[in-house]
C-alpha cells in the first residue's frame, strides 16, 4: 500500500485498559485527529479484575464514527485501518448473535492460579512451546476457569454456539462484515494456547489446559486482510497486541534497540529478528507477522508500572500524587526503596505472592513524597534487572526507546539512563500504539516521525549517581538477584 492514495489516511483503534482511542493518520505519520472514550475497569478482589464487554464494544463504535464522519476524513477518505488490542484479557460470547456470555477478565486478572499448579512439571515444555512461562496473567488458565464455573457457557456449549478467546477477536466479531471468528498471531499467543513455531493453536497445550479447539477463533498473521469494516470500504490490514504495536511506533525497527513501554504495565521488549530466541526468566513473543516472514522478540513485564502508582495514590489517599511526580523527581534525590511487587513480579522473578514493602524502613518517619519517589525507582530498578537478563543473552543494547505514560516525566527517564549507563530516546510520539499499528496496517517499510529526524526525538544522556546504582544493587539482593 506504501505510495499508493498519499492524500488518504490510515485509521488506527486502540483498545486499551483505560480507555478506547481511535486516530487518522497521514501516510508521513502525523495524526490528524483522534478521539477517545474511558472505559471502566472493575477490581473485584485482589485477583478478579474485569472489564464490560459492552462497553468496550460501544466505545470502540463510537470513536471510530468520530472519525468516519469528521469532514476532512471524508474529502480525504481512509485507505486502510489497524486494530491493536490490550493482550491477555479474554472473555467468551456467542458465535451467531455475539453477544457477550462473560465479562471480559482482564490481563490484570489472577483468580485461575489454582489450575497452574497440576502443570507445574509441564512448565519446560509449555514455556518452548508457547514462549511463556505458567502465570494467571496469560489466558489460557482464565479460559478453562470460565468453562468450570459459568453454568451459562453450558447451553451455548451444547449448540455449538459457544467461542471465547482473546478481547481482541470479539471487538473483530463486531467490527467488521461477515462477523469473523478470527484473532491474530500475537493476541492469539497470549493465551498461551498457541504454538510460536507453527504460529496455530497447539493440540498439546490445549491439552495440558483441556479446551476444544472448535471453541477458539482463526488465528491468522498480524498483517492480514481480516474484512472489511461493517457499513464501509474500509479494509482492516493488521490486528496486533498493544505493547507489539508500540514498537512499531517510529516505523522499522532498529538493531540494538531496546524499547521500553510504560503504561499500566511496563514492557520490555528487544527485537531478534527471524531469530526465535528463548531465555530461562524471559518471555519469547511475536513483534509482526505476515505470509513471508515473522519477526520476534525478547520480553520483560513489568506488572507495576502506573498501576504501582494507581496503587499508592489510592493506598496513601492522595489525589495529587500523579500530578506531583514532576516535581518531587527532581527534589528527592535519596528516597527509600520499595519492593514493587503490585500485580505479582513479574520477569525475571515471576512470583505473584509476595505484598509490596518498604525495605527496612519506618514508615513513620518516611515523607509522601520519598515514598511516592520510591515507587517510581521501582519501575526503574525492575526495567534495568530486565536489561540486564537479556543483555545476558549476547544481545547487545545500545540505547533505550522510551514511550508510554510515565515516559512523560523527565526525571524518569534521567534516572534510567544513569542507571542503565545508556542513551534514552524519547521519540515525540504521544501515542506509540496507535502510531505503530497505522504503520503497519498501511504496510510501510520506511520510518516516520522517528528517529531519523530529530525534531522529533529527545535525548537523556548518562550521568554518575552512585546513590541510585547503590539503591538499585540494595533493590536486587532483596529479590534474589545477581
Amino acid at each position: 500500500m506504501e505510495g499508493s492514495g498519499t492524500n488518504q489516511l490510515i485509521m488506527a483503534l486502540d483498545v486499551g485498559t483505560s480507555s478506547v482511542r481511535a486516530s487518522a493518520y497521514d501516510f508521513e505519520g502525523n495524526e490528524v485527529m483522534f478521539a477517545d472514550q474511558a472505559i471502566s475497569l472493575t477490581q473485584l478482589s485482589d485477583t478478579q479484575v474485569e472489564q464490560d464487554p459492552i462497553e468496550i464494544k460501544t466505545a470502540v463504535s463510537n470513536v471510530m464514527q468520530q472519525i468516519i464522519s469528521a469532514p476532512e476524513v471524508q474529502q480525504r477518505g481512509i485507505a486502510c485501518a489497524g486494530l491493536a488490542s490490550q493482550r491477555s484479557s479474554v472473555m467468551a460470547w456467542n458465535r451467531k448473535t455475539g453477544e457477550p456470555l462473560t465479562p471480559v477478565l482482564s490481563w490484570q486478572d489472577r483468580r485461575a492460579e489454582a489450575y497452574l499448579k497440576p502443570l507445574a512439571g509441564k512448565r519446560a515444555a509449555i514455556k518452548k512451546k508457547s514462549g511463556l512461562f505458567l502465570s494467571p496473567h496469560y489466558g489460557a488458565s482464565k479460559l478453562r476457569w470460565l468453562l468450570d464455573h459459568c453454568p451459562e457457557l453450558e447451553r451455548p456449549y451444547q449448540n455449538n454456539e459457544l467461542i471465547f478467546g482473546p478481547l481482541a477477536a470479539f471487538v473483530l466479531f463486531h467490527l467488521l462484515e461477515k462477523q469473523p471468528c478470527v484473532v491474530d498471531h500475537v493476541n492469539a499467543s497470549r493465551t498461551q494456547l498457541m504454538d510460536l513455531q507453527t504460529h496455530q493453536w497447539s493440540p498439546e497445550l490445549l491439552q495440558d489446559f483441556g479446551i476444544d479447539r472448535e471453541l477458539l477463533p482463526t488465528c491468522k498473521p498480524t498483517q492480514s486482510f481480516f474484512g472489511k469494516i461493517r457499513g464501509t470500504e474500509i479494509p482492516l490490514t493488521a490486528v496486533n497486541g498493544d505493547q507489539n504495536a508500540a514498537i512499531h511506533g517510529s516505523g522499522r525497527l532498529e538493531n540494538g534497540t531496546l524499547i521500553v513501554n510504560v503504561g499500566t504495565g511496563a514492557f520490555v521488549l528487544l527485537p531478534t529478528g527471524s531469530q526465535l530466541m528463548h531465555h530461562p526468566s524471559l518471555l519469547a513473543s511475536i513483534a509482526n507477522s505476515s505470509k513471508e516472514q515473522v519477526t520476534y522478540l525478547l520480553e520483560g513485564t513489568i506488572n507495576g508500572a502506573g498501576a504501582a502508582i494507581n496503587w499508592a495514590a489510592e493506598q496513601w489517599e492522595e489525589p495529587n500524587l500523579i500530578p506531583n511526580l514532576s516535581h518531587w523527581l527532581t527534589q528527592i534525590d535519596n528516597p527509600p526503596i520499595f519492593i514493587n511487587t503490585i500485580g505479582g513480579l513479574g520477569s525475571p522473578f515471576w512470583k505473584s505472592e509476595q505484598k509490596p514493602y518498604f525495605l527496612g524502613e519506618d514508615l513513620d518517619k518516611i515523607t509522601l513524597e520519598e515514598k511516592a519517589v520510591a515507587v517510581v525507582e521501582s519501575i526503574i530498578f525492575l526495567i534495568a534487572i530486565n536489561l540486564e537478563a537479556m543483555s545476558n543473552t549476547g544481545q547487545t543494547v545500545k540505547r533505550i526507546r522510551i514511550t508510554g505514560g510515565l515516559s512523560a516525566l523527565d526525571g524518569f527517564c534521567q534516572r534510567l539512563a544513569s542507571l542503565t549507563q545508556r542513551v534514552v530516546v524519547r521519540p515525540k510520539v504521544k501515542q506509540a500504539t496507535s502510531q505503530g499499528i497505522a504503520w503497519l496496517a498501511a504496510n510501510l517499510t520506511c520510518s516516520w516521525n522517528g528517529l531519523g529526524d530529530e525534531s522529533t526525538i529527545e535525548y537523556f544522556l548518562p550521568k554518575g549517581n552512585r546513590y541510585l546504582q547503590t539503591r538499585y544493587r540494595q533493590f536486587c539482593t532483596e529479590l534474589g538477584w545477581r
